[in-house]
C-alpha cells in the first residue's frame, strides 16, 4: 500500500514537470520558427529597393506606386512584435503585388535582365517565406493545443503560457503576388 501511495505522489509531482518541459520546448520551437520567418522577411525587404530602382528607369511616372512600396517596406522594417509585423508585412505584400502588376505594363522592363533576376530572387524568397510561415503556424497550432489540453490547462496560464496567434497574411494579400503571366500573340 505504501509503494502505491508513493508512486501516486511521484506521478502527481512528476507529470506537471514533464508537461511544463514540453510547453517550454514548444515555445522555443515557436521562437525559432518565427526567427526563420523574420530572416525571410528581411531578405524580402532587402530586395525591395533594388526592385523599385530597376523600375524607376522604365516607369518613372509611376512614382506614387514606387513610393508606396518603399513606405510599406520601411513600415515593415520598423514593425515590432508579431501582430504589428503581420500587419506591416501584409501591407508590403499588397504593395509588391501592385508593383508586379504594374511591371506587366512595361514590356521593356519585363525583358530587362536585372529585373528578371530580382523577380526570380523575390519568388524564391516568397517560397521560402511560405514554408517558414507553414512551419511557424504548425508549431503555434501544436503549442495552442498543448496548453489547452488536460492537465496543462490547469497551470499553463498561471505559468505564463498563453495562446499565440498564427502568422497569416490574409487571403486577399496571398494572391496579390501571384500575378498570372500574360500571353500575347
Amino acid at each position: 500500500m505504501g509503494w502505491v501511495l508513493l508512486g501516486a505522489v511521484v506521478l502527481v509531482i512528476l507529470y506537471p514537470v514533464v508537461v511544463y518541459g514540453r510547453l517550454v520546448s514548444l515555445q522555443q520551437q515557436m521562437i525559432r520558427a518565427f526567427a526563420d520567418i523574420d530572416a525571410q522577411l528581411k531578405q524580402r525587404r532587402d530586395l525591395v529597393p533594388a526592385l523599385v530602382e530597376s523600375m524607376k528607369h522604365y516607369a518613372a511616372h509611376e512614382r506614387r506606386t514606387l513610393d508606396a512600396v518603399m513606405a510599406a517596406r520601411d513600415a515593415a522594417a520598423t514593425a515590432h512584435g508579431p501582430t504589428h509585423q503581420v500587419a506591416a508585412e501584409s501591407q508590403l505584400t499588397g504593395a509588391l503585388g501592385h508593383l508586379f502588376a504594374l511591371s506587366e505594363s512595361y514590356p521593356n522592363l519585363k525583358a530587362s535582365e536585372p529585373f528578371l533576376v530580382l523577380q526570380e530572387r523575390m519568388a524564391a524568397v516568397e517560397d521560402d517565406l511560405a514554408a517558414a510561415r507553414k512551419l511557424f503556424n504548425s508549431t503555434v497550432s501544436e503549442f495552442n493545443a498543448a496548453i489547452r489540453s488536460f492537465p496543462a490547462v490547469l497551470f499553463a496560464g498561471s505559468l505564463g503560457f498563453i495562446p499565440r496567434e498564427f502568422f497569416d497574411i490574409g487571403e486577399g494579400q496571398r494572391s496579390a503576388l501571384d500575378v498570372p503571366p500574360r500571353v500575347e500573340f
